[in-house]
């Protein structure tokens, strides 16, 4: 919104006024969403990390036009305190991505940063928090590596938040921590976050997944992602020791739209019948079967097309979950990971019941009704002997 021409900048100016009348500081105190009430865990994203450096486009100004030379709000001095005073960063001819490094190496900014994630949490008590990138301030922006001491400030965050929680939960702590960088000494503080993206195998450790039915943000104009994706996007991570972090735009009073509450509602139906196969399980030793699989892109999400052949596996105690991403045209299911050694006692296709199967030479055949329990993945519960 602080680009001159952007298209954000153009909405915003139209819509709401001119930066430098109505700025950042104006627009967050429209947005009314609340989750507690609600009964809802509550987790917070946190973006501050990087705000020391592309936040400093609120320090320009129109470079034509009506208001050409006119500062931005990010300017004066009586909101100094919100917007920063991140000068060395303002960079005229910059956009927002290229602007300086992901984390600041400022001392005082570390601090800062430190002081307002504590204040977040003694006044939230966030059941998660999210890091826009790795442990503050361990990488820079091209991703180098720097000497531990520098993200002293990032470590003591984390601490603070699970003591935090520990102290309001009887000594246990239930809160999570999400960052999104991949060495392991440092994933192991919290959970691995992988942004619009996912793991090609099994993790020994729990990850995430974050992704969105549309934008992160409401915008009108974005096809949303159908529940059948959605559906299938999520019994892929979670066959791979995943987690799956959804987000649903929200309009500035903190409704859903129609759409979107269709999307959540045919979630709904679908967790009913299929829930015992999500709940409490963990992955099989191989997390499915088939030809086919995701394309692993960053920011990317197409939809697969799956077969009738492609399986994805959760296990819990002696029964194994088998997803089947699509219904067979022959109504049977063949699930070819089984050996002689996997003694399977019975069959049930959730939604429906027992099924009839046959087991030569351990791979399983598996007779369906005429009529599917969901019109997206559907579920065989196989009970194998102890």
């Amino acid at each position: 919104m602080y680009i001159q021409g952007s298209e954000t900048n153009l909405y915003h100016t139209r819509h709401y006024g001119h930066p430098s009348q109505f700025g950042y500081k104006d627009l967050v105190q429209l947005w009314k969403a609340a989750a507690v009430k609600r009964g809802l865990p509550f987790g917070v994203t946190e973006h501050r990390g990087p705000t020391f450096n592309w936040f400093a486009v609120n320090k320009g100004c129109d470079k034509e036009g009506p208001f050409a030379g006119v500062p931005y709000d990010g300017n004066d001095p009586e909101f100094e305190d919100f917007y920063l005073p991140n000068q060395e960063h303002y960079n005229p001819n910059a956009t927002i991505w290229d602007a300086a490094p992901w984390y600041s190496s400022n001392p005082w900014w570390h601090q800062r940063w430190f002081d307002t994630i504590k204040e977040l949490i003694d006044l939230y008590e966030p059941d998660l928090l999210y890091t826009d990138g790795g442990v503050p301030f361990a990488q820079n922006g091209q991703g180098e590596v720097v000497s531990r001491g520098k993200y002293e400030a990032g470590l003591h965050a984390v601490a603070h938040l699970y003591n935090t929680s520990a102290k309001s939960n009887n000594g246990v702590n239930r809160a999570v921590y999400n960052q999104k960088d991949r060495r392991r000494d440092v994933y192991s503080l919290g959970v691995l976050d992988i942004e619009r993206s996912q793991e090609s195998g099994i993790k020994p450790d729990p990850w995430q997944t974050d992704t969105c039915v549309g934008e992160w943000f409401y915008n009108v104009r974005k096809e949303y992602k159908k529940p059948r994706h959605v559906i299938e996007i999520f019994v892929d991570i979670i066959s791979k020791n995943g987690n799956l972090l959804l987000n649903i735009p929200q309009k500035p009073d903190g409704t859903l739209d129609d759409e979107c509450t269709y999307i959540l509602k045919e979630l709904a139906k679908w967790i009913k019948i299929s829930g015992e196969a999500v709940y409490g399980t963990r992955p099989f030793h191989v997390f499915g079967e088939g030809p086919s699989s995701v394309v692993i892109k960053h920011f990317e999400e197409d939809q697969v097309a799956w077969t009738a052949s492609d399986f994805r596996f959760t296990k819990r105690g002696n029964t194994l979950y088998a997803f089947q991403m699509r219904w067979p045209d022959d109504n049977r299911a063949v699930v070819r990971t089984l050996t002689e050694s996997h003694k399977v006692k019975s069959v049930r296709l959730l939604g429906v019941g027992e099924v009839p199967f046959e087991q030569p030479f351990g791979v399983l055949t598996v007779s369906l009704p005429a009529h599917k329990p969901t019109e997206y993945v559907t579920v065989l519960a196989i009970e194998l002997e102890e």
